[in-house]
């Protein structure tokens, strides 16, 4: 998943909003999201795990990775979608569990972890942040560190800040989702993977026939720790896969 917009404790009815797009390469297998036992998530049927999910009492967790030059890139011992199963599994803090992955964290791909009991919400990355706790506000996290200001990412909050004051639904998250606005060359970062990527990847939603976004993902947490949860699945031509699923937990 590429990038992860989130409104924390911003909002009076929902304490938790999500707007999050997976992007990977069409020919990864992947299941759609569904119920499985008391969590709601895909699942990756190559390395296990997933990228987001959400579970009873308000848990919520969602991993991306992180970008970097392929020279420096390392595919890790251990899947990164196990890190949101994990927790969405455990019965820990958000910061417990964060402080319980930093002796191995290096055994995994670069990632950022963002996890969410309902109370509290912390964010991690195995490249450079210790176990944190989120602030409130509109977020943006995408394949650098959080809220690191990218054109995608700057354009993200700014369409959530909008989502937001037009009263937020599944509906609306999922409309920002599909924003193909392409910032100018000069505003693009220098992430080590050459110009052509850093345009392909550059916009919220990205399409192509080899890699894109392959899910668009909204989640809306009552106060009362009820989640709302929506998945609507894409083809590489950019077109639906099939009819938004909706599931609350």
């Amino acid at each position: 998943m590429c990038i992860v917009l989130f409104a924390w404790q911003a909002h009076a009815e929902y304490p938790l909003l999500v707007a999050a797009n997976r992007d990977e390469f069409h020919h990864r297998p992947a299941e759609p999201a569904r119920l499985r036992g008391d969590i709601i998530c895909g699942l990756d049927l190559v390395a296990g795990g997933t990228w987001l999910g959400v579970g009873s009492g308000g848990r919520f967790a969602a991993v991306t990775n992180y970008r970097e030059p392929i020279s420096d890139q390392t595919p890790g011992n251990r899947s990164r979608g196990m890190l949101p199963l994990g927790f969405l599994e455990s019965a820990h803090s958000p910061l417990e569990y964060l402080q319980t992955l930093e002796p191995d964290q290096q055994e995994y791909g670069g990632f950022n972890l963002l996890v969410s009991d309902g109370e509290t919400l912390a964010w991690m990355s195995n490249r450079g942040a210790s176990p944190q706790l989120v602030t409130p506000g509109v977020h943006a996290l995408s394949n650098g560190q959080l809220n690191t200001d990218w054109p995608k990412a700057r354009r993200g909050k700014e369409l959530m800040t909008g989502v937001m004051a037009s009263g937020p639904t599944p509906e609306g998250l999922l409309e920002l989702l599909g924003d193909h606005h392409l910032p100018q060359d000069d505003e693009l970062p220098e992430t080590g993977v050459g110009i052509e990527m850093e345009r392909l990847v550059a916009p919220i939603f990205i399409q192509s026939p080899i890699y894109g976004t392959r899910a668009s993902t909204a989640v809306c947490l009552r106060p009362d720790g009820e989640l709302l949860f929506a998945e609507q699945r894409w083809l590489p031509s950019g077109g639906a896969a099939a009819e938004v699923t909706l599931l609350n937990v």
